[in-house]
């Protein structure tokens, strides 16, 4: 393609309104433009890199017998009201009505339409497993849209929904679509961690979330230093090696504590560490009260608090609450004489301190060598803290880095949450009638794109991974106008074209350090420069990934051409 026909608008300042590495670069590039906030057009050199990512998945998918499909964008509410399809917030979705007051949004996932679809055409477990999927624009009524294109209210992706007779057959898919998504990464070479991320069943059904490292990503990953361990932090378990001090118990006394609630505060003012004060937390679980106990050093994780209790129905005790079950405010509560129909749980930690401090129940005081199980009753021990940085890792190799991440994909077993709810079922071998087991897929395709653009890049610009980059050389013509380089430059062109290429030829009338600029910042492996030297066969060839140079005689190009691109 020449680049005086093709449509590349090149910026060369940083737009004001990009705040992260990709953003900048995929708008000076020319690559993507805003339309509105979260909303933006993909000009011709992403729409090759897009086109390039979808065929990877696409490859991907039909080795795992993927079938694909095409839904609506438009979605009835009838239909939604079935289920939530994975939506927990209403919000999220574009509402609109048509010319006949009927309601309807456009598609935030397409788990119901496709969950319909398979239930009105799949009777008999003979015709399962079924795994569908999509390429589609989806829309998200995003509350914050921001970082380009890693947020976005319209948005590319891949959603595929397995169906399935039974858990063992669901749990093969899950792994193929394991090993799909981590090839597909591999081949996109984008550095992807896969994280335990969070089950979205009502059983707590197992998800896996795959994460690119970033320093604008959103979600925090706990991984290990020394394996390939790594989770979502509020997934994280915890297992730490803790000590029992070799302490005498001492005998619990009250302490007047005015005017300090917080751990903090209570730390400083009795000179003792965060770590022996007893942290006390009321939570309201299906309508009762249990007292849930920490470390003073450590923070409560409400995720694993819900999965050990079974429950999504809990909340913090409000402070009115609060002093009309212990009559004090909450910064004095503790473990000791609570009401007898509290349930108490404790972290695993808790029952490691010995003569710590916690609240008196009783404003202002605190009760200093409280000991677990001697001074109070614990209903179980459980893990209940958020893990920490230098933490064992769960797997027992190597110690808890942190880390953010941009979550590019997912995998997740949802069993029969939709199919239940939509009576979406099946005849089995007996003639029962069961419902689908399920799971649920997806690939964020423009995060990708933008995913890609933040490990690709220098000072310069972007720098194109040779199977992803929108054209393989940038062939340059220093000036067009010298007609022994346009010649050469010509016969180039139409030669590499011949060798299957993919050729941007930058014949425009500019000076040469535009043409060069440009190049570094749209980034295409490999930029063969004619000037010069044209008169005596010899280019000048650039490697944009190492920046290496080398002046090649015409004769050889396609020769040397060959090893790097294989």
């Amino acid at each position: 393609m020449k680049q005086s026909r093709t449509f590349i608008p090149t910026i060369r300042e940083i737009p004001t309104e990009a705040d992260i590495i990709s953003h900048q670069l995929l708008l000076r590039a020319g690559f993507v433009r805003r339309h509105m906030n979260g909303v933006y057009s993909y000009l011709p050199l992403a729409h090759k890199v897009l086109r390039k990512i979808e065929n990877i998945i696409r490859e991907e998918m039909e080795n795992i017998d993927a079938v694909e499909l095409s839904m609506p964008s438009l979605q009835q509410m009838e239909l939604l009201a079935e289920t939530e399809s994975g939506i927990s917030d209403r919000s999220d979705l574009f509402m609109l009505t048509d010319r006949s007051d009927r309601k309807m949004a456009l598609g935030l996932d397409q788990a119901s339409i496709i969950t319909k679809i398979v239930q009105d055409e799949i009777k008999s477990y003979k015709k399962l497993p079924l795994t569908l999927y999509q390429i589609a624009t989806l829309f998200k009524d995003e509350k914050r849209p921001r970082f380009g294109l890693i947020r976005m209210r319209e948005y590319m992706m891949t959603n595929a929904y397995s169906f399935h007779a039974d858990q063992e057959s669901l749990n093969e898919k899950y792994k193929d679509m394991m090993n799909a998504y981590s090839t597909v990464f591999t081949r996109l070479g984008l550095d992807v961690r896969t994280v335990i991320a969070n089950g979205t069943g009502s059983a707590g059904n197992k998800s896996h979330k795959f994460m690119s490292l970033s320093e604008v990503g959103e979600a925090t990953i706990a991984y290990s230093d020394a394996s390939t361990y790594a989770a979502l932090m509020e997934m994280a378990e915890v297992n730490a090696n803790y000590v029992l001090p070799n302490d005498s118990l001492k005998a619990m006394e009250k302490i007047e504590t005015p005017n300090q609630h917080t751990v903090e505060e209570i730390s400083t003012f009795l000179d003792i560490a965060p770590s022996k004060i007893i942290k006390t937390l009321i939570f309201k679980v299906n309508d009762d009260f249990v007292a849930i106990l920490m470390r003073g050093d450590h923070m409560i994780n409400e995720s694993k608090l819900k999965r050990a209790l079974g429950t999504t129905a809990i909340s913090l005790a409000s402070e009115h609450e609060i002093k009309d079950v212990l009559s004090c405010e909450p910064g004095s509560i503790g473990p000791v004489k609570l009401p007898l129909d509290t349930k108490v749980y404790a972290d695993h930690a808790v029952g490691f301190i010995v003569n710590g401090v916690s609240g008196a129940n009783e404003n202002g005081y605190h009760l200093m060598n409280v000991n677990p199980e001697r001074d109070f009753a614990i209903d179980d021990y459980m893990d209940l803290r958020f893990i920490q940085e230098g933490d064992p890792s769960p797997d027992g190799i190597g110690v808890i880095k942190f880390a953010a991440g941009i979550d590019l994909g997912f995998v997740t077993d949802i069993g029969d949450d939709i199919s239940g709810t939509m009576d979406a079922s099946f005849l089995d071998e007996q003639g029962n009638a069961n419902s689908f087991v399920m799971g649920s897929y997806g690939l964020g395709i423009s995060r990708i794109l933008a995913a890609i653009a933040e490990q690709y890049n220098d000072a310069n610009g972007l720098k194109w991974p040779k199977q992803l980059a929108p054209y393989d050389i940038h062939l340059v013509t220093v000036n067009i106008e010298d007609e022994t380089q346009k010649q050469l430059s010509e016969e180039m062109y139409h030669l590499l074209k011949s060798y299957r290429y993919a050729v941007l030829y930058d014949d425009r009338h500019e000076r040469p350090g535009v043409k060069f600029a440009d190049s570094d910042l749209i980034g295409l492996p490999i930029r063969i420069t004619i000037g010069k030297k044209a008169q005596d066969g010899i280019v000048e060839v650039k490697l944009r990934s190492t920046g290496e140079i080398f002046e090649w005689q015409r004769e050889e190009i396609t020769e040397k051409l060959q090893p790097f691109f294989g």
